[in-house]
């Protein structure tokens, strides 16, 4: 992570038509089988895929209207910028509401390296299963602030690998905790996870001045933490915990 400042048919034969012609024989003793109950078998199907929908993002958001700060002090967005964004408890998960700056570091790739980002570090703060840095260009995980006396993520169950739901603009991107940044600023999140929700991704001209929601899950972890489908799934998981448990 780096330090940004503010600027930001069908035929029918001859035959079939006969056979279709001769009347029916019927028995009007044996009234015919009564037809499967409707009503039940839609009530039943409503259900299932009700348990299986995942979680949207205005219920997310209706989750999270108001804020039980964390946080000793508040972050700000940039350099620069007022300290004025809290980190808010609640249950199962902490948030909070900021801008997105773009984080390209770990992997150098064709969009994520020195050339496009002047910001730009070949490490961090956590890694692959096999040792190697995270690919900021293919993996949506998140930036948290590094510990200090404002905040230490560590002391709300969160770590390298946590699960995170980010929220922009009615979608959700399920990502992880890949990386850690300046103590004093909040709000950025790797190449990846912007261009899912349809934010500009550039690391130096790209990225949401506001209007971002990161809700990160208390005491989650996905391993190996570059599997996306692992965080997918136990994101949706872990999001209908939280809408149903706040």
């Amino acid at each position: 992570m780096r330090i940004r400042h503010t600027v930001l048919a069908a035929t029918g034969g001859a035959a079939l038509m006969a056979v279709a012609a001769l009347p029916a024989a019927a028995d009007p003793a044996v009234p015919p089988p009564a037809p499967p109950n409707p009503v039940f078998r839609t009530e039943a199907t409503r259900q299932e895929a009700a348990t299986e929908a995942p979680v949207t993002a205005s219920q997310l958001l209706d989750k999270v209207t108001r804020c039980t700060q964390i946080s000793r002090g508040k972050y700000r967005s940039d350099q620069g910028a007022a300290a004025k964004i809290p980190v808010c408890d609640a249950k199962g998960a902490v948030f909070w509401k900021a801008d997105m700056d773009i984080d390209c570091d770990g992997q150098p790739t064709v969009r994520c390296n020195r050339q496009t980002d002047p910001y730009f570090q070949p490490t961090t703060a956590f890694q692959q299963s096999d040792g190697a840095q995270l690919n900021a260009e293919k993996l949506p995980f998140i930036v948290v602030p590094g510990p200090s006396s404002i905040w230490d993520y560590r002391v709300s169950g969160i770590r390298g690998g946590s699960v995170a739901a980010v929220i922009y603009k009615n979608k959700v991107q399920y990502a992880v905790v890949g990386d850690t940044g300046p103590t004093g600023i909040i709000g950025e999140a790797s190449y990846a996870t912007a261009k899912a929700l349809g934010i500009d991704p550039h690391p130096s001209t790209g990225g949401a001045a506001s209007g971002v929601t990161y809700i990160v899950f208390k005491q989650s972890r996905v391993s190996p933490i570059e599997s996306r489908n692992a965080a997918l799934t136990l994101g949706k998981s872990l999001a209908r915990s939280f809408v149903k448990n706040n």
